[in-house]
């Protein structure tokens, strides 16, 4: 009886809690140079999606003062259109205004459908990069090359130089964690960068957000949040009895046996 008690116990413990769909009413906007025009997030009915539709300098759809470090954070993601073949993707630890901060820290998930030389090259594929120092002075040609205060750190395993279909649609699960950012794509794992892998004692807690960069019709979608769930959990300890009760239970067993016998 002990035994499946404290089984049943361990995989309770271990069950996910049901994830939240999360309200985006009351989210906004941030756009490279507060240039006007260069954006336009539109939250959708049931308040759990949101549809970008303009073709301009990169851009943020975030929670001002939301901190999103240990959660889980879900939905889809679908390119709605045939036209160009630019950036989607997502920010986390992003504060109100830091694309244009003079000490931008944040991190930059971003997915490119093709190569493309303009200003400098960038490059097919999903990938993670550092953002920091003045974003305020920077030119939108860093977020398109990562270069200058954008420094990438890792590239997708599957997906680092494969971009995204148009009109499919595709799931994502992202992890953030102080010390571990993980992205799943489709259910697999893509990216799993930890802290110090980044060259940071641990990374800037702040929103999670959605980013668009010269790419138009994007919509994430089903959006929902969890508490975050031990990228490398322990096995389950199961209460062993100790080799003295072994021998009791042993003695209890030949008694059973002996009063079955002189029963027949």
């Amino acid at each position: 009886m002990r035994f499946g008690i404290l089984a049943g116990a361990a995989l309770l413990a271990a069950s996910p809690a049901m994830a939240a769909p999360v309200d985006l009413t009351g989210w906004q906007a941030d756009v490279q140079d507060d240039a006007p025009g260069n954006s336009n997030w539109i939250v959708q009915p049931g308040n759990d999606a949101v549809l970008q539709t303009v073709n301009g300098l990169p851009t943020i759809f975030f929670q001002d003062g939301a901190n999103a470090q240990g959660l889980a954070l879900s939905g889809t993601i679908t390119v709605t259109t045939t036209g160009d073949d630019d950036y989607v993707g997502f920010v986390l630890g992003y504060s109100d205004g830091e694309i244009n901060s003079s000490s931008a820290d944040f991190m930059l998930i971003d997915w490119k459908q093709f190569d493309q030389f303009s200003g400098n090259q960038a490059y097919e594929g999903l990938s993670i990069s550092h953002v920091s120092g003045n974003a305020a002075a920077a030119s939108e040609y860093d977020f398109w090359g990562h270069v200058g205060v954008v420094n990438e750190l890792k590239r997708a395993t599957t997906l680092g130089s494969t971009g995204w279909d148009d009109n499919t649609e595709y799931t994502f699960d992202l992890i953030f964690l102080p010390d571990l950012i993980q992205v799943k794509v489709d259910g697999n794992i893509e990216i799993s960068l930890t802290a110090a892998e980044a060259g940071l004692a641990s990374f800037d807690n702040g929103s999670f957000g959605f980013y668009n960069y010269s790419q138009s019709m994007v919509l994430y979608a089903g959006i929902t949040e969890d508490v975050a769930p031990d990228p490398d959990p322990e096995p389950p300890v199961i209460d062993v009895p100790e080799p003295g009760m072994l021998g009791l239970l042993g003695v209890g067993l030949v008694g059973v046996g002996m009063l079955r016998r002189r029963r027949k």
